[in-house]
């Protein structure tokens, strides 16, 4: 059975298939919830088989975020440096991925977004905060800006490969209240066709790209 290979490449496939089939509109909420517990197994496997597979480390990362919606907002927070640290990896082994910058640039601006009972839960979790997040909690453009970074960084990376990136670029910008070139990228993202189900739906999380 392909749930019992020794194939990283095959395991980190199922593991973003299952997180596709989760992603539907149509896939009921018991569904949803064991697909997503599913893919982080397979991302897990992946890992197990070989740990130098960018992708796997990528969708470990992604299919961890996602567990951490059924888990509780500390487990979420908890597990959040442990994401980072996977894409973190699997930029080390690809540089050029693209899509792995773009969640790094997302990680940031969902802490720098963070509300302060979360952030209270945080710094009782991180003894030493992790840098460009607690840290920098009162340089609140600080964290922004390294979003932004990245998101460019991706951009560079691969230009227009994706349509939240843009998004993120224009939402980013809004933050820092730089409107002339939030309104750029806001519109490069307004123009971009929507391809996949989820892009017309919530646009946070849509990491289905290799």
């Amino acid at each position: 059975m392909a749930e019992q290979s020794d194939d990283a490449e095959l395991l980190w496939r199922l593991a973003r298939s299952s997180r596709d089939l989760a992603q539907l509109g149509s896939t009921s909420a018991e569904e949803k919830r064991q697909l997503t517990y599913d893919s982080l197994e397979y991302a897990k496997k992946a890992l197990e088989k070989n740990e130098s597979n960018f992708a796997a480390h990528k969708w470990y990362g992604i299919c961890l975020s996602d567990v951490g919606d059924y888990e509780g907002i500390k487990t979420k927070i908890g597990n959040a440096i442990i994401i980072k640290e996977h894409f973190q990896r699997a930029i080390e082994l690809n540089p050029k991925d693209a899509t792995t910058i773009h969640l790094i640039g997302i990680w940031c601006y969902s802490f720098a977004e963070m509300p302060w009972y979360q952030r209270k839960i945080a710094a009782t979790l991180f003894a030493t905060p992790p840098t460009s997040t607690f840290q920098e909690f009162k340089e609140y453009n600080f964290v922004f800006l390294q979003a932004l970074r990245y998101f460019h960084m991706a951009e560079e990376a691969d230009p227009n490969f994706y349509s939240k990136n843009l998004l993120f670029l224009g939402k980013t910008y809004l933050k820092l209240n730089n409107k002339k070139m939030a309104l750029l990228w806001l519109s490069k993202a307004k123009e971009y066709p929507a391809q996949t189900e989820e892009d017309k739906q919530e646009p946070y999380k849509n990491y289905s790209q290799e």
